[in-house]
């Protein structure tokens, strides 16, 4: 089985009943495992591509194990950030490889380049994507997704998508990616919380025609059952290292703003973006010192006792909550070292390190991302399949 045993998490802070209810695309194999028959087939997978065994989603088999014991042909594995088995570092480079356990041939999509090439294609009849997202702009899966998209229009391969839930899919929020600042952590003009599905946000990649020459691709997408955008659901297998548990997944909209400043957001702890603080901060009762850790080989302010706040209990958030990044700016004496280099393209503009240094009020930030939430508001409307 394609499976680390550190991605088992007993933290479940919003799971219901509702994630018993809901069957992720990857279940309905009679809707799409007749579409493989006789194909050679490419996979874009990593850990969290899986087929659930029992309702409560707490076994499973990995969808290369499945295909491959129902006598399909995987020809070629793709993986995104941070890899196939899921345990790379934010940003840290993934390499080409080989699977061990199956021999299959591993691409990585994180490495050399981020969309496949004619010959990394080649020989192939179909692709499936299988990929858990949270739905947060700067979560680069869905860049992953875009340039998978833009390769099989290009070589006329058609592309399966199992959908999966978003775990933050109850809400639409934050600003939103101007074009000049694209880059693989936003490759569109979408709000930082967008709240649609990954299947959903397919659609609307190939409807507004945003891929390169604006190609259209053949694209299936398999639904997922019994699941609307208010559905309290609890992720099995932890998307990437550093989201640990339902409230990290949950908080990650606004604690990843900290990825572009110079301020730790509980990497090298087992509180990832459950916590922020520095150095600098004046010294209080809450206190943590990051050190290296599965999933964050380098953390800020390694070995560094770092004062800041704690928010392992908070309460589920359907909101951008740009109060924390305002607290630690105003905390930090040293303004002009606040930002990092990345910070710009995280937001998707300027005008957000504009506003932190002039001191404007939060409700004011907060005004300031309703018209293109509207406007965005409308075009996610044509491309939502659950309600």
């Amino acid at each position: 089985m394609f499976f680390l045993s550190a991605f088992f998490f007993t933290a479940c802070f919003f799971a219901s009943c509702q994630t018993a209810s809901i069957e992720v695309g990857a279940n309905a194999t009679k809707e799409y495992f007749p579409l493989l028959h006789s194909k050679k087939i490419g996979i874009v997978a990593n850990h969290t591509s899986v087929i659930f065994k029992n309702k409560l989603q707490t076994r499973y088999t990995h969808l290369v194990d499945s295909l491959q014991n129902s006598g399909m042909d995987v020809q070629r594995v793709f993986s995104p950030e941070h890899g196939f088995r899921g345990n790379a570092d934010a940003s840290e480079h993934v390499s080409d490889g080989r699977d061990t356990q199956t021999g299959i041939p591993i691409v990585s999509l994180y490495g050399k380049n981020k969309k496949p090439g004619p010959a990394q294609l080649k020989d192939l009849d179909i692709l499936i994507f299988d990929i858990q997202d949270v739905g947060v702009r700067f979560y680069t899966y869905i860049s992953t997704l875009h340039y998978v998209m833009e390769a099989c229009a290009e070589n006329n391969i058609p592309i399966i998508l199992l959908d999966r839930p978003n775990p933050n899919g109850h809400y639409v929020d934050g600003p939103t990616l101007k074009m000049e600042h694209q880059s693989f952590v936003g490759m569109h003009p979408v709000p930082l919380v967008y709240g649609m599905t990954i299947g959903e946000y397919a659609k609307m990649i190939q409807g507004e025609q945003w891929l390169k020459n604006k190609v259209l691709c053949d694209l299936t997408v398999i639904p997922l059952k019994n699941y609307t955008h208010q559905s309290s659901y609890h992720l099995p297998i932890r998307p990437s290292p550093n989201l640990p548990n339902d409230l990290a997944i949950n908080l990650y909209p606004s604690l990843g703003f900290f990825e572009g400043t110079t301020i730790n957001a509980g990497r090298g702890t087992e509180f990832q973006f459950q916590r922020y603080g520095a150095p600098w901060f004046s010294k209080s009762a809450f206190s943590y010192t990051p050190k290296p850790n599965f999933g964050a080989n380098y953390p800020k302010h390694s070995n560094k006792t770092c004062y800041g706040v704690d928010l392992s209990q908070h309460e589920k958030s359907a909101k951008v909550n740009i109060a924390w990044l305002q607290d630690a700016y105003q905390k930090t004496p040293n303004k002009e070292k606040f930002f990092g280099k990345t910070f710009t393209i995280h937001v998707g503009n300027r005008l957000l390190k504009k506003q932190l240094k002039k001191n404007y009020a939060i409700s004011s930030i907060e005004r300031s991302w309703k018209k293109d939430l509207k406007k965005f508001k409308k075009i996610r409307e044509k491309y939502l399949r659950y309600p």
